[in-house]
């Protein structure tokens, strides 16, 4: 059993600043990414950042230079800080993982519960 918990969401101003962490526990042999979603509402659920097991970024370009995403791959954490925050980040940021549970698995996809992360101008 694998399970992911996010922390961090919460109400900002514009231009404020919130850090999401999202810490990956259970049955983990290895993870190839993780990542974070978001899902305003009536949207559809769409990536705002992605990490890979080599340390390869991705950044929506909605939230490039205003969105970092971060690693540590020993404590399977992955952090998103986010700055600048505008009122159309309101969304639930769901956290994301692709990682296998044993040698020899295949490669499986996990969710967080997700964060709520509200914005007002």
């Amino acid at each position: 059993q694998v399970q992911l918990v996010e922390s961090g969401g919460g109400l900002v101003q514009a231009g404020g600043s919130l850090r999401l962490s999202c810490v990956a526990s259970g049955s983990i042999f290895s993870i190839n990414a993780m990542a974070w979603y978001r899902q305003a509402p009536r949207e559809q659920r769409v990536v705002v950042a992605s990490i890979l097991s080599d340390g390869t970024t991705y950044a929506a370009d909605s939230v490039k230079g205003r969105f970092t995403i971060s690693r540590d791959t020993i404590k399977n954490t992955v952090v998103l800080q986010m700055n600048d925050l505008k009122p159309e980040d309101t969304a639930v940021y769901y956290c994301y993982a692709h990682l296998t549970t044993g040698p020899g698995e295949n490669r499986e996809s996990y969710w967080g519960q997700g964060t709520q992360v509200t914005v007002s101008s």
